[in-house]
């Protein structure tokens, strides 16, 4: 529920050359000249001067009252108590309880079933700041809080519990609003995408074939590899060998890879139904190498929802990111 809007101080004059416009403060904070116009309007956070000529500018008391509410609304307090507290920002220190109820983090076991622009239903607290920024094309606060959400929780929750959750909402929105929203999908996907491989640390020597490790890899003409991303961020983080061969691999590249590496284990991704294909993950499974007498082959693995009916006997089909970590890691200790 929204505040009533707050009354603006009435402008002073400035030189026209002092001050900010709106669209040179919406360029340095990330943010859309109308995400600024609509917090003046109804919130009261806003340009206080005027140049001889009229032009409304921002002043440097007044940016930073504004960083203020992109901070707070960042981290997912509402924009009306991010207001209320930005502004008492600006008049002076803020009472403790107000620093404690805007900027601590939420906890853990929160949830938040509201999320700005975006359908989230119930979800963890950090889904709600992150779907704003993702809304306002806010990069920096994408980064920061997609980082912050590994460092916290580690990938496997980050990614089932705050990542999952935004993007489903994005693809949600998008599907039901004539592709509107599809840059708010792509960004958001991309910091997903940025922020899982940089979380991942350097891949870990193979001394193939004997050691072996574990191939990921999108089936052939399959593009989506961010699930694949956050297992390979995952497993790296264990320090278990792995291999991403990313997404639409061939068959012949992909046969070519299970003969050269030996791995333990091979990831198969298949998103569409369409894409999954019984018989490559039949081939694969039933590749050997090695000495006669003491030949080896992988063990294959399916992701995705596009193997729903579609699953060969003889693999195997984990139910999420934390059950196919798990049975990885059993794979190569046991391997």
């Amino acid at each position: 529920m929204n505040s009533a809007a707050q009354p603006s101080p009435k402008p002073s004059a400035v030189p026209g050359d002092a001050g900010l416009t709106t669209g040179v403060l919406a360029r340095r904070l990330g943010v859309s000249p109308m995400t600024l116009r609509s917090w003046d309007r109804r919130y009261g956070i806003g340009p206080t001067a005027r140049t001889e000529g009229g032009h409304r500018r921002w002043t440097a008391a007044d940016v930073a009252t504004v960083e203020e509410m992109c901070r707070l609304t960042a981290t997912g307090v509402p924009p009306a108590d991010a207001a209320r507290a930005a502004r008492a920002f600006a008049a002076g220190p803020l009472p403790a309880a107000v620093v404690a109820a805007a900027s601590a983090p939420a906890p853990p076991a929160g949830r938040s079933r509201v999320a700005g622009a975006l359908p989230l239903g119930d979800v963890r607290q950090e889904c709600r700041g992150l779907a704003r920024a993702a809304v306002r094309l806010d990069a920096p606060a994408l980064d920061k809080q997609l980082t912050a959400a590994v460092e916290r929780y580690g990938v496997v929750v980050a990614w089932q519990e705050v990542m999952v959750p935004t993007l489903h909402a994005v693809g949600r929105r998008w599907a039901s609003s004539e592709d509107r929203y599809v840059e708010v999908e792509h960004l958001l996907a991309w910091h997903v995408s940025t922020v899982l491989r940089r979380s991942a640390p350097p891949a870990a020597p193979v001394a193939a074939p004997a050691a072996g490790c574990v191939l990921l890899a999108c089936v052939p003409g399959e593009q989506h590899t961010l699930p694949l991303e956050a297992l390979h961020a995952a497993l790296a983080r264990e320090g278990l060998p792995v291999r991403m061969l990313g997404a639409a691999v061939p068959f012949e590249a992909l046969d070519a890879a299970v003969r050269r590496l030996g791995p333990v284990a091979v990831v198969l991704w298949a998103q569409e139904r369409a894409r999954a294909a019984p018989a490559l993950a039949r081939h694969v499974a039933g590749l050997r190498w090695g000495m006669k007498g003491a030949r080896r082959g992988p063990a294959v693995l399916l992701g995705g929802p596009g193997w729903s009916r579609s699953q060969p006997d003889g693999v195997l089909r984990p139910a999420g990111l934390a059950q196919a970590v798990e049975a990885l890691r059993a794979l190569c200790t046991a391997g």
